[in-house]
């Protein structure tokens, strides 16, 4: 016994020796290209380099000084930028061009077959240059599970803030399609996301925490993508909004609302959701309520832009509703530039190819934005309304989450879709 007792103490002295030992820090990475956009300002400078050791950047700015140890990545005529960040994807599917079909293969196919689908969205989308996203609803835990093999290393994709299932009613946009009761497919309920009442609405909410989620995602108007409700109609009360509301404050999670029409926005913003997602019919008096308290839009462009050259392939109920949102939202989106109303970066991505995610930001500026303010709502605008202060800027002590682009994106904003070169906590994943 004593023997055994000796060698369990010598055993454990050189453990802790080792995890005492001075570790030799990482050598530094210096970045440098002919440009560099800091995440929040209105122009580029000039001879941009950026120092990483480790995991962070130490320093950023023209023509720092780069430490003589330093392996230096020369990226040439090329423009650095912090690591985008999507504010509305759905990394667990994708639509194809014909709705039916798609159904189909969906309601086939095996969650671990889905997962391992997934891996594949996740880094087409990190290739694109977004090395954050938040990931707004999702089945079968599959977007907890993606989220959680990126974090441990065992696939490569962007950091992913989660929501588990969206939140909404019966028969709302989140609730499953109007499948026959006879063909014995289960009602859902709270755990899955489908509430009614705020008692309900509140174990919704709680179900989600439970299982992962970072961010509640609800649903307080009909949808596009969805058969049995209207676009713009509210679905939930004001009573059941503002307890999913106040529920995930308490327990310290950001609400985004799916929110198309004008009615079901004012209800939202009384409740105090943190972003309007959408949005397509909201009226300049429901903006201006949004710029005085500080509630995001995520107008996800992309999405109606996608939808309207593929509409002969889903049914006239979705055609319909997409048809009007689409009309819609230009007009919105002028407004609420005009109006001043705070705008993150988010594409939907899902209803469109993952990897496209970029298109987003001419999609912007096509409709009066600025490309320095479109870059920013990908940036900083987005960092701040995640509730990330360690992303989003090039400065010393954020992550090392830093992308790079051929020419300058201010000139020529379709630059953003030609990423080639990425760089997620310290590690190149793309380039050089």
């Amino acid at each position: 016994m004593k023997s055994i007792a000796a060698a369990f103490l010598f055993t454990a002295s050189q453990v802790i020796a080792q995890q005492t030992a001075p570790v030799a820090s990482p050598k530094p990475i210096a970045l440098r290209a002919a440009r560099l956009f800091d995440g929040k300002s209105e122009t580029l400078v000039s001879n941009g380099v950026v120092v990483v050791q480790g995991n962070r950047i130490v320093a950023a700015g023209a023509n720092v000084p780069i430490p003589a140890n330093a392996q230096v990545i020369d990226l040439g005529d090329a423009t650095l930028l912090p690591g985008l960040i999507d504010a509305h994807v759905h990394l667990t599917e994708e639509n194809g061009d014909n709705f039916y079909l798609q159904y189909f293969q969906n309601m086939m196919r095996q969650p671990a077959e889905q997962a391992i689908l997934a891996t594949t969205f996740a880094r087409k989308t990190i290739d694109a240059g977004f090395t954050t996203v938040r990931n707004v609803g999702a089945s079968d835990y599959i977007d907890v599970g993606l989220r959680n093999a990126i974090n441990n290393g065992w696939t490569v994709g962007p950091r992913m803030l989660t929501a588990v299932h969206a939140i909404g009613a019966t028969a709302g946009h989140g609730d499953s399609d109007p499948t026959p009761p006879s063909k014995g497919i289960p009602s859902l309920g709270p755990i899955d996301g489908v509430c009614n009442g705020p008692a309900e609405c509140r174990a919704a909410v709680r179900y989600q925490i439970k299982y992962g989620a970072d961010v509640i995602k609800f649903m307080p108007s009909g949808g596009v993508l969805s058969l049995s409700d209207p676009v713009d109609a509210p679905e939930l009360s004001q009573e059941e909004m503002n307890a999913i509301v106040e529920e995930s404050h308490h327990w310290g999670r950001k609400v985004a609302a799916h929110c198309h029409g004008d009615a079901a926005a004012k209800m939202a913003v009384i409740a105090g959701v943190d972003s309007i997602e959408h949005g397509s019919f909201i009226k300049p008096d429901t903006l201006t309520q949004m710029r005085d308290k500080g509630i995001y839009l995520v107008p996800t462009l992309l999405a109606g832009e996608w939808l309207s050259e593929r509409l002969d392939k889903f049914p006239p109920a979705i055609a319909t509703k997409a048809k009007a949102a689409l009309a819609a939202r230009s007009e919105m989106f002028r407004n609420a530039l005009k109006i001043g109303v705070k705008i993150a970066f988010g594409t939907d991505s899902a209803v469109s190819p993952h990897g496209l995610n970029a298109r987003e930001f001419a999609l912007m500026t096509g409709l009066g934005m600025s490309p320095a303010a479109a870059l920013r709502s990908a940036t900083t605008a987005a960092a701040d309304l995640l509730g990330v202060d360690d992303r989003g800027m090039l400065a010393a002590g954020k992550l090392a989450d830093i992308i790079a682009v051929p020419g300058n994106p201010l000139d020529d904003i379709k630059v953003m879709e030609r990423v080639a070169f990425v760089m997620k906590d310290g590690v190149v994943v793309k380039g050089k």
